[in-house]
C-alpha cells in the first residue's frame, strides 16, 4: 500500500492518496481544487486514480473531488448520511456511489470502510483503511474534521457559518457520541490521519504534528478526557474562533457542486492607467505586496492583504464573491495569488496591475497614501494625552484573554460592516496580537475613507513585553478622551 499526504499551508488542510502497488489503483481523499498535484503524484508512483471521495461537505475550501473525478475518469464516492438538508446535490449527475455507515469498497487490495461520525457536520464520514496484502485489520483512519491531533472538529459551524440556527448544541452532543463509539470500537494502534493541522479555523487548538494514533489521542486529546456529555458540550463550544465569512459560501458551493476550472484562471495584465478608473467605480483592488511596502506608499482605496500564509483566510473574509475584483502585485507572485484565491472560490479576478502601478511616476490621480507604523510607547503616550482610539481587531477569545483597558473591539473580518462604530475626528491606533492582522485592518480603514489611522505594530505582545496593564473579560466598548490628536504621517505622500 502507498500512502501520500498533501498539505496546503495556507489552508492548513491535508488530503491523501492511497494506492495499491499491486494493481496500480489509487484513491484520493479530501482533494482540494489544485487537482494537478494528485495527478502528478499518482503518475510518479505509477498509479492511476480510480476512486475519489471526501469525508464531508467542506466549509473552508472548495472541494476538488468533482473536478478530479471528471479529469481522471475515477468513480466518485460521497456520503449519503445526515439529514435531507445536507445531501450532495450533484451526486446523481456525477454518477457518485453513495455511502452509508459500514459501507465498503476496494481500491485494489486496499479496503476502505465508511464510518458515520457526525458532529462536525451531520453527513461526516471517517474512512478506515486496511492494507489487505498485510492484514485484515485497519492500519489507519482518515478522520477528516472528526479527530485532529490534540483536538476535534468544531460542531458550531452549521449554526455560526451556514446560519442553521439551533444546531450547535445538538451537533456537539452527536460529536460526543461519535467520539465515544469510535474510541470503544477502534484499537490503540490505529493511526489517525486528520484533515487539518495547526492554524485551521475548523478547530480551536489543532496540533502541528501531521498524524497520531488512537491510543495517543485517548491519552492527550482534551476531548477524550470528558466522560460527562454536558461538560463536553460546554467545553467544545467554548472559545471557538470566529468562522470566516466565506465558510458559508464554501458550504453552498461544495453542496451544489463546485465549478470545474480545468486549470486556474490567468487574469489579464492591465495598464496601470486603468487603476484609478477602477477605484473610482468602487471596484475592490487588493494590493498583495508586503505590509511594509504598502505602508511606505499605496494608491488610496486599495486594501492590503499580503501574500503570506494568511492570504487565503483574509481574502475570503474581505473580498466579495458576487463581483469582479483586481489585484496589485509583482508578476512573480500573481500566479500564486490567483491559485490561492481560487482555492476558496474567489475566481472573479478581472485583471492584475503591476506593482509599478503604485509608484509616484505612474500615478496620475495624486500623491500616494502612506500608513504610519507606531510602537507601544507611542500608543501609551497618546492615550494619556487623550483623543486616541485604540482598536483591537483580534478574535473574541484573544480579546477576553487580555486586552488594553478601554480599547474598542471589532474583529478584523467584521470591520468593513462596522465602520460606523468608530468615533469621528479621532486618531485610530489599530493592533492585533503581533502586527500582521493590524496592517490589513489599517488598510481597510483607509480604503473606507478613514484618514487618521496608525498601525500599532507589535500589538499585545509588545504591550505585554513592556509591562503595561491589561484587563481580561468582555471589557468596555469605547475609550474616553478628547478629539484632536493627529495621526503622524498617516496621509502624507
Amino acid at each position: 500500500m502507498i500512502v501520500k499526504r498533501f498539505y496546503d499551508e495556507k489552508l492548513a488542510q491535508a488530503s491523501y492518496l492511497i494506492g495499491c502497488a499491486a494493481t496500480g489503483e489509487a484513491l484520493v481523499v479530501d482533494a482540494n481544487r489544485d487537482v494537478e498535484q494528485y495527478v502528478a503524484a499518482a503518475s510518479a508512483e505509477e498509479l492511476r486514480i480510480t476512486h475519489v471521495t471526501e469525508t464531508h461537505i467542506h466549509a473552508d475550501f472548495v472541494s476538488g473531488s468533482r473536478e478530479l473525478a471528471s479529469r481522471t475518469g475515477a468513480r466518485l464516492y460521497l456520503s449519503d448520511e445526515g439529514d435531507a438538508g445536507w445531501k450532495y446535490a450533484f451526486a446523481e449527475e456525477a454518477g457518485a456511489v453513495l455511502l452509508k455507515d459500514g459501507d465498503r469498497f476496494e481500491v485494489g487490495n486496499v479496503r476502505i470502510q465508511a464510518v458515520h461520525t457526525p458532529g462536525h457536520t451531520p453527513e461526516h464520514l471517517t474512512f478506515l483503511v486496511t492494507d489487505g496484502a498485510a492484514s485484515d485489520r485497519p492500519i489507519g483512519a482518515l478522520t477528516g474534521d472528526f479527530i485532529f491531533v490534540g483536538d476535534v472538529g468544531r460542531p458550531d459551524l452549521l449554526e455560526k457559518a451556514a446560519g442553521v440556527r439551533g444546531t450547535m448544541d445538538a451537533a456537539a452532543r452527536s460529536l460526543f457520541r461519535s467520539l465515544a463509539r469510535f474510541r470503544a470500537e477502534q484499537p490503540d494502534w490505529l493511526q489517525i490521519w486528520p484533515g487539518h493541522g495547526a492554524g485551521s479555523a475548523c478547530g480551536k487548538g489543532i496540533g502541528a504534528i501531521p498524524q497520531s494514533t488512537m491510543g495517543y489521542e485517548a491519552l492527550t486529546n482534551w476531548a477524550f478526557a470528558h466522560e460527562d456529555e454536558d461538560a463536553f458540550v460546554r467545553a467544545v463550544l467554548e472559545g471557538q474562533p470566529e468562522p470566516p465569512r466565506y465558510f458559508a459560501e464554501m458550504k453552498r458551493i461544495n453542496k451544489v457542486g463546485p465549478r470545474i476550472l480545468d486549470g486556474f484562471p490567468e487574469p489579464p495584465a492591465l495598464d496601470p492607467a486603468r487603476l484609478e478608473p477602477a477605484l473610482a467605480e468602487d471596484a475592490v483592488v487588493v494590493d498583495t505586496r508586503p505590509a511594509d511596502d504598502f505602508a511606505a506608499g499605496h494608491v488610496p482605496g486599495t486594501v492590503n492583504i499580503p501574500l503570506t500564509r494568511a492570504f487565503t483566510t483574509w481574502a475570503g473574509w474581505l473580498v466579495p464573491y458576487e463581483e469582479d475584483f483586481y489585484l496589485v502585485g509583482d508578476e512573480s507572485d500573481i500566479a500564486e495569488a490567483v491559485r490561492d484565491l481560487a482555492m476558496v472560490g474567489l475566481d472573479r479576478v478581472a485583471g492584475v496591475f503591476p506593482a509599478s502601478a503604485v509608484t509616484a511616476g505612474e500615478r496620475a490621480g495624486g500623491p500616494l497614501q502612506r500608513l504610519a507604523v507606531v510602537d507601544a510607547a507611542w500608543v501609551a503616550e497618546r492615550r494619556e494625552r487623550g483623543g486616541l482610539v485604540v482598536l483591537d481587531i483580534r478574535g473574541a477569545a484573544e480579546w477576553e484573554a487580555g486586552h488594553i483597558p478601554g480599547a474598542l473591539h471589532i474583529p478584523l473580518g467584521y470591520l468593513p460592516d462596522r465602520m460606523d462604530e468608530l468615533p469621528e475626528g479621532r486618531t485610530v491606533a489599530v493592533h492585533c496580537e503581533s502586527g500582521s492582522r493590524s496592517a490589513i485592518a489599517a488598510s481597510v480603514l483607509q480604503a473606507h475613507g478613514a484618514d487618521r489611522v496608525v498601525d500599532f505594530r507589535g500589538g499585545i505582545q509588545a504591550w505585554r513585553a513592556e509591562g503595561r496593564p491589561l484587563e481580561s473579560g468582555p471589557g468596555s466598548d469605547t475609550e474616553s478622551g478628547a478629539s484632536g490628536e493627529p495621526a503622524p504621517d498617516a496621509v502624507a505622500a
